[in-house]
């Protein structure tokens, strides 16, 4: 299983830069977005960036496209994940075909069908992921201007999380 989140509105410092756009919750400050994809423990797989006012679901495919081969202990190596859980802001009947032709199983809420206490208990693991990752000071607040050095430290974050929960 995979669970794909929620972007993550980063607040812009005093510099503008690439992948920046006017945040819509935070008073049209310009902002980027923090993008995951985390396995059932909630240790990031791939991680992105978008500007703030990007949809949340221009996200999907590139993650899932970057998503590493599995390592499994039968059988051969598989290249994508049996589920994908996400939230309502990815209930897109392109998004959801594009997963089956790529053979993975769309558990997405639908937009006014399923309430938010149903994903509850599977969205918690892309959301302590998030917070694993905004947990680090230079991830909280975008000072580079350059969009590769963030994605650079965002990357970094990810993997030094994948090595604390690795090593417990």
């Amino acid at each position: 299983m995979v669970a794909c989140g929620p972007g993550r509105s980063i607040r812009e410092g005093q510099k503008r830069g690439g992948l920046t756009g006017p945040s819509p919750v935070d008073r049209g400050k310009p902002g980027s977005k923090i993008h995951a994809l985390s396995d059932r423990a909630g240790l990031p797989l791939t991680v992105g960036i978008s500007a703030a006012n990007t949809h949340d679901s221009h996200a999907l495919k590139p993650l899932v496209n970057a998503l590493p081969a599995i390592r499994s202990h039968r059988g051969p190596r598989r290249r994508k994940p049996a589920k994908l859980h996400a939230d309502k802001a990815y209930d897109i009947p392109a998004l959801r075909a594009w997963l089956r032709r790529r053979g993975i199983i769309p558990r997405i809420a639908r937009k006014g069908i399923e309430s938010r206490d149903k994903l509850g208990k599977h969205r918690w693991v892309i959301e302590r992921t998030i917070a694993w990752l905004t947990g680090y000071r230079r991830l909280t607040i975008r000072y580079e201007r350059k969009p590769s050095h963030f994605l650079a430290f965002l990357t970094f974050g990810a993997a030094i999380t994948c090595y604390k929960k690795l090593t417990k």
